[in-house]
């Protein structure tokens, strides 16, 4: 049987099975699947690029470095022709006009756009519960959340519903669903993957990334996510081929163990560190210990920054340009606005853009917003400077294992705090992924990895050494 990414590229390279074949399975798959993991399928879409794929390499072709291998993507992404929902009411029946910088990528690529993946809704939750469409559920047990912004891409990869995924991380919106689903996921560093195309949450926080099966798998798509785009300013990097990093060798590494990201986890979660402690120490890397005091501080100061953020983000939405519109218009602009906001935004939607309008207000934004990004700027320091006392720092990616569907979601306070060990990495503007490592009665645990801005190649190495422990 074919196993893994890179066996499925040969599979398809050297004609054991075909993209078709490949494609149909999945199909087939996602028919019966009852996780919620898709929003939006493209059979057609799908069926049609496999065969041209096929017939490419038969011809003799170069298909692409991902080629017959089924992709999902958040539903935050622009694919042109297809839904772009965002798991909201207000875009139901939006249908993106382009295609964003990564899906464009990914099309050039070989990879086979399978269709939208769920998430919550705007990107706002942990938990895969808030999408208008329903919950995504757990693959490894139903009755739990599979974690959250990007629930469904992870959901799709964890599931076997997709080869690979694009999702999206503001604060661990791709690590926390990965680890929860037994899946590999990347946030790569803030300006290395083009966000044109991506409905934003929050800025200067978030950019898409990938989801795998593997850290190879990981490592292949953001090769090809990554590069510098005109239509993003903030990209500069060329693209790298990481692949060629995934060899499960930590030679002469240096990973820092972060107390803040070791301390208080649930049991489960330890073990799970110091396994992966163990096979980076056989892979050759050396241990060292550190601290990052201001990690404390980190969800508080995140959530300020993205509650403004997200609240300006969501100005656009009123009903006029696009998307869902209320049923007052009548009774004046302003009147019309709130109604169409009130009818299609979500209950967490809502709060944040309360919560991020109020901390902006002119007397309230010195006590909250600026101080925040004050404290921003010591975080960053304070991980630049260990970083350079160590290659890559280890950690938890969730302090727990997933809880069960309806357990946090009226207890928005405690679904923050599950946040604590993934925020940072987005505050610091570092990369960081997810690997898993073993598992706990049935479900996966997983450590997290941070590294040096724009050095993922480092970063996919120590991965791959944990991983190669499995």
């Amino acid at each position: 049987m074919v196993e893994g990414t890179r066996e499925w590229l040969e599979g398809v390279h050297n004609g054991s099975v075909t993209a078709a074949e490949r494609v149909e399975g999945l199909l087939e798959t996602i028919k019966v699947s009852e996780l919620n993991a898709y929003i939006t399928v493209d059979e057609r879409g799908a069926r049609a690029a496999a065969v041209a794929i096929d017939k490419t390499i038969a011809a003799g072709r170069d298909p692409g470095p991902m080629a017959g291998l089924g992709i999902s993507l958040k539903d935050n992404i622009a694919v042109r022709g297809l839904q772009m929902t965002c798991a909201s009411r207000m875009l139901a029946d939006y249908v993106a006009p382009y295609d964003a910088t990564v899906t464009k990528h990914i099309r050039d690529a070989g990879a086979i756009i399978l269709g939208k993946a769920n998430m919550d809704e705007f990107a706002c939750g942990s938990s895969g519960e808030t999408s208008a469409f329903g919950p995504t559920l757990n693959p490894r047990d139903p009755k739990r959340v599979p974690g959250g912004s990007s629930s469904g891409s992870c959901a799709s990869v964890g599931g076997g519903l997709a080869d690979l995924s694009v999702g999206t991380d503001t604060g661990g919106s791709i690590r926390c669903p990965a680890a929860f689903c037994g899946a590999v996921g990347i946030k790569p560093t803030y300006g290395l993957v083009s966000r044109y195309g991506m409905s934003d949450m929050a800025m200067s926080l978030e950019g898409p990334g990938p989801v795998a099966s593997d850290v190879f798998g990981a490592a292949l798509l953001l090769s090809v996510l990554s590069g510098a785009d005109p239509a993003d300013c903030v990209t500069s990097e060329p693209g790298t081929d990481y692949t060629t990093a995934a060899t499960g060798d930590a030679d002469g590494l240096r990973v820092g163990l972060v107390k803040e990201f070791i301390d208080g986890v649930d049991a489960p979660i330890a073990r799970a560190i110091k396994k992966a402690g163990r096979r980076l120490e056989k892979a050759g890397a050396e241990l060292v210990e550190l601290t990052i005091p201001s990690v404390r501080y980190a969800v508080p100061m995140y959530y300020v920054v993205m509650f403004s953020e997200f609240s300006s983000a969501m100005a656009k939405f009123d009903g006029f340009r696009y998307g869902h519109r209320g049923d007052a218009d009548l009774d004046g602009l302003e009147v019309s606005v709130s109604r169409t906001r009130s009818q299609a935004f979500g209950r967490e939607v809502k709060r944040r853009v309360l919560l991020g309008t109020y901390v902006t207000m002119r007397e309230h934004r010195d006590a909250w917003y600026t101080r925040a990004l004050r404290a921003r700027s010591v975080l960053r320091q304070e991980f630049l400077d260990r970083l350079e006392k160590a290659d890559v720092l280890l950690g938890a990616t969730m302090p727990c294992l997933p809880w069960k569907l309806g357990e946090l979601v009226d207890d928005p306070v405690s679904m923050y705090l599950m946040d604590v060990m993934t925020v940072s990495a987005n505050l610091a503007g570092v990369c960081a992924g997810t690997v898993p490592v073993g598992e706990h009665k049935g479900l996966p645990t997983a450590v997290q990895l941070h590294g040096r801005p724009f050095d993922e190649g480092t970063l996919v190495r120590a991965m791959s050494a944990v991983e190669g422990g499995r």
